[in-house]
């Protein structure tokens, strides 16, 4: 009996030691290789040059404050949320912990969400089930934003699409073969019969109770937003959130000359585009999006033809535009950290 027990926490070990190598392990591959691959012929010096003669900061911090009100809406707009849940953080702590949340994700990936979650709850006493159970769905709101943007803007574009895939016409036709594959329709339907025969032939497995749990939480979190008071706030919060980010990447694509003549030639369209991709690029497990983020944005300034718009400007502005957010994280993660030691220190 010792020596099964003693297995048994073994492969509990192995298994613990195994997802942490893939929650944490796995995103730092895929942003090295997709940046060395992004950097592989790329000449770092004209790189530099470009930005240095090019670039119009003016529009850069422009951007980088832009953002920051993003940050800072998705705070009120939580905070609206909590409240119906009779918790009341001030703005402040809010805006610290959306701040803490996105530094936290540069390093460990997926983790600054659990991280803000753990700091409001200490902070307020609050049960943590309920405030995670807050940001799932105030995440999940976002997903559903991002869904709807990319859809109108798939149908807006499609031309723009189907005309890039017609210059790689052995690509497109992966593509087709791959989304329309038996085996990955099998595959698809094996999985979904497994899960449902799982819930309702063993409910008692620890997998099936975590995924109800999972599922109540979530429910429960959309509950709260359905039947709290200020939901015309919190539509408000959240437009002003998409606004501030669209508006932030309308600054950056305005700070390169190329790049303005892209949105001149094309319009919003081709802004739009570049948004739903680098949106959607953020949730590659990668860290702060570094790698995807560049990838989505050079593919979707190649569905437009513009004199002089070479992969290697489309990199450039992209690396410039990435780099800035990246810093600019870095900068508030660390003002988060020392405001939060000495409220600390102050509390003690």
């Amino acid at each position: 009996m010792e020596t099964n027990g003693h297995d048994i926490e073994k492969a509990h070990s192995r298994a613990s030691w195994a997802g942490k190598l893939l929650k944490y392990g796995v995103p730092p591959v895929i942003t090295a290789g997709l940046c060395l691959l992004l950097f592989k012929d790329i000449d770092p010096a004209e790189m530099w040059h470009t930005i240095r003669t090019e670039c119009d900061f003016r529009w850069i911090w422009l951007n980088i404050l832009l953002n920051i009100a993003a940050h800072v809406a998705r705070a009120a707009r939580w905070q609206i949320q909590l409240r119906a849940l009779d918790i009341r953080p001030s703005l402040w702590q809010l805006t610290l912990s959306i701040f803490g949340t996105y530094a936290v994700n540069l390093v460990f990936p997926r983790l600054g969400e659990v991280w803000r979650t753990g700091y409001i709850a200490e902070r307020q006493r609050a049960p943590f089930s309920k405030v995670f159970g807050s940001m799932v769905a105030e995440r999940l709101s976002d997903t559903i934003v991002v869904g709807t943007v990319s859809l109108l803007t798939f149908l807006v574009a499609g031309s723009q699409f189907r005309a890039y895939l017609d210059q790689f016409p052995s690509a497109a036709e992966r593509i087709a073969g791959f989304a329309t594959s038996p085996v990955l329709w099998g595959v698809f339907i094996a999985v979904a019969f497994t899960v449902v025969w799982m819930v309702f032939r063993h409910p008692d497995n620890r997998f099936v109770a975590a995924g109800r749990r999972l599922w109540r939480g979530l429910w429960e979190g959309f509950s709260v937003i359905a039947g709290m008071p200020g939901k015309g706030r919190w539509l408000f919060y959240t437009g002003c959130l998409w606004c501030c980010y669209f508006t932030a990447l309308w600054c950056a694509f305005e700070s390169f000359p190329l790049t303005a003549e892209t949105l001149s030639a094309h319009g919003l369209t081709a802004l739009l585009v570049c948004f739903v991709l680098t949106s959607l690029s953020m949730g590659v497990p990668s860290n702060g999006g570094i790698g995807p983020y560049q990838w989505a944005m050079v593919f979707g300034l190649g569905l437009y033809s513009v004199p002089g718009l070479t992969k290697e400007y489309a990199t450039t502005f992209a690396n410039l535009v990435m780099g800035v957010s990246t810093a600019m994280l870095i900068a508030l993660g660390i003002f988060t950290f020392i405001c939060i030691a000495f409220s600390r220190r102050n509390a003690k």
